[in-house]
């Protein structure tokens, strides 16, 4: 057998048969177009539940606007803070080729069973078929939590597919090639753009069958179409490079020995310079990014007077101090974004209610746009904007700045949340003239009346979230992959993901705190009767909210080390 050239091979990566991972014949775009194909048809499936989701419980299991605005935030923030468990199942047991095939087989399971729940006709209670009062009629309780099983089912299947497959995408590129590290950076906008090419398709047609034709078709296209993409996934096996760690540590206890280390040493003052053995058996000084930030996690370098009689607990080494301080450098910028996550979610729930209240008819034909497939301009917006992005002003910024990316990470993530302030201003506004609307129509007090005024109305602030995503959610995804140790890039992409968890228990807390305030003794911002509710004053609220996170986040963008070199 032919031993392939050492400069032909790539380090840290093998192929499916342990061997080193030859760089032609493994990797990159590739491997990467079986992987981004995965991705389009598990956001289909994904968003053929959340996105019209707020419409199947105030619809068929009737539920009210704040209790399904709460549950959807609820299931969205768990769903997203999952892939944390997820992340940590595959970067210290399985690895993340297999927990991506496990995950799809739980995503499979989720789905036939959230089918099974809407199909069966039994669920239906026979005499709600001719009952006027719709809203008192309610499905039996079995059937609720049926089907709230089958949907946190697949909440936890997502949480170990999501962050596994975009850093095994990823993982395809060697970030230290010069040819293949534009590739990975330019990986990110592909990959958001095939995430989101999956998104529109659901919102053309998942959402029209799911409010036109059947709920239960609506739900089991999603579980076919994971079953494709697990087939898909398993055809490009051949060709996939698969990262190792050279020492098999596993990288939580490095990090975790790092902290524990620093604790005993509390007492001691951390050294000023480190110095470690150099090849030739002399003593070289490192320069470390960020030197003087967490320095009490410097004392982790240093021996302590029982540190011999401890076996597994070692003297740190510096790559593992740069680790622990890399984790500890995220956390400002991850908490500075959860405004952004908490404006994101708006989206797929109290946008698509206002949607349900106006004028959604196309010409004379009398057809009507379903509420959800709204959220078609974000994914329309970013599916047209990112070639535009990835293919004209990254290199135009890129001759000016000579970064393979064109802008920073940072840079561009605070361009997304300026956008999305913006966007909620829009939605401000607008509600504002529904409101007016509906007075001078004189059908306030008529909930079920059509407002006269057009859906497209909200068409703007869509495109405006839409542009933003382009920006910050792939600014994220890219930060949280780059800025991570190599072995825990799973667990970076998922404390991107949860970003947008914790954002929706927060709006879900919003929702609530503000409903409760605001609706004693009369109509709260989130009345049923959306004529008789001020969504325009919350609206308001995010977008002050907004502004002041974003003077937050100048201020620890400002002062970020970006980590560079030393094997993290």
């Amino acid at each position: 057998m032919e031993v392939p050239l050492l400069g032909d091979t790539v380090a840290g990566a093998v192929d499916y048969k342990g061997r080193p991972a030859i760089r032609s014949d493994t990797g990159r775009w590739k491997s990467s177009g079986f992987i981004i194909g995965v991705e389009i048809a598990e956001r289909f499936s994904y968003c053929g539940i959340g996105s019209n989701l707020i419409t199947y419980l105030t619809g068929p299991l009737k539920q009210s606007t704040v209790t399904a605005a709460v549950n959807v935030n609820t299931w969205s923030g768990v769903a997203s803070m999952l892939p944390l468990l997820g992340a940590f199942v595959a970067d210290a047991y399985l690895g993340r080729y297999w927990t991506i095939i496990f995950a799809s087989l739980l995503y499979i399971l989720g789905l036939a069973l959230l089918t099974l729940s809407a199909m069966i006709p039994s669920f239906t209670p026979p005499c709600c078929h001719n009952n006027i009062n719709m809203t008192s009629c309610r499905p039996p309780q079995y059937q609720i939590i049926f089907f709230f099983s089958s949907l946190y089912i697949v909440a936890l299947a997502q949480g170990g597919h999501k962050p596994c497959v975009q850093a095994f995408g990823a993982d395809q590129f060697d970030g230290q090639h010069p040819e293949e590290s534009k590739s990975k950076s330019s990986f990110f906008n592909w990959w958001f753009f095939g995430l989101f090419s999956g998104i529109l398709c659901t919102n053309l047609i998942l959402t029209y069958i799911q409010d036109n034709l059947n709920w239960g078709f609506g739900f089991g296209i999603p579980c076919v179409c994971m079953i494709v993409a697990l087939a898909v996934f398993l055809l490009g096996t051949n060709t996939y490079r698969y990262s190792f760690s050279v020492d098999n540590d596993n990288p939580f206890r490095r990090i975790a020995q790092v902290f524990v280390s620093a604790a005993k040493n509390w007492r001691a003052t951390p050294p000023t310079v480190v110095t470690v053995d150099d090849e030739e058996g002399g003593d070289q000084t490192l320069l470390l990014p960020g030197a003087n930030q967490f320095r009490f996690l410097d004392k982790a370098l240093m021996a302590t007077a029982s540190e011999n009689s401890k076996k597994g607990w070692v003297v740190c080494s510096v790559n593992q101090v740069e680790e622990a301080k890399a984790l500890l450098r995220l956390g400002p910028i991850w908490a500075t974004c959860l405004v952004f996550a908490i404006v994101n979610i708006q989206s797929i729930t109290l946008f698509t209610k206002q949607a349900t209240t106006m004028d959604r008819k196309i010409g004379s034909s009398g057809f009507q746009i379903p509420p959800a497939s709204l959220q078609t301009f974000i994914s329309l917006s970013i599916v047209l904007f990112m070639p535009f992005y990835d293919r004209v002003l990254v290199p135009i910024a890129r001759d000016f700045t000579k970064k393979p990316s064109g802008i920073t990470m940072l840079q561009r993530i605070g361009t997304g949340i300026v956008l999305s302030m913006i966007a909620m201003v829009v939605a401000a506004l607008v509600e504002r003239e529904r409101l007016q609307i509906a007075i001078e129509a004189k059908i306030v007090n008529i909930p079920e009346a059509t407002v006269p005024m057009s859906v497209w109305w909200l068409v703007p602030q869509y495109i405006l979230f839409g542009i933003a995503d382009a920006f910050t959610r792939v600014g994220l995804q890219e930060f949280f992959y780059d800025q991570m140790p190599k072995d825990l890039r799973s667990v970076g992409l998922a404390l991107f993901i949860s970003v947008f968890g914790v954002g929706s228990f927060l709006s879900s807390f919003l929702i609530s705190a503000i409903e409760t305030l605001t609706g004693e003794n009369k109509d709260s911002w989130f009345s049923n009767n959306l004529n008789r509710a001020h969504l325009d004053y919350f609206y308001w609220l995010l977008a002050g909210l907004s502004s002041l996170g974003f003077l937050f986040y100048l201020h620890f963008a400002k002062s970020y080390v970006y980590n560079r070199g030393y094997n993290i």
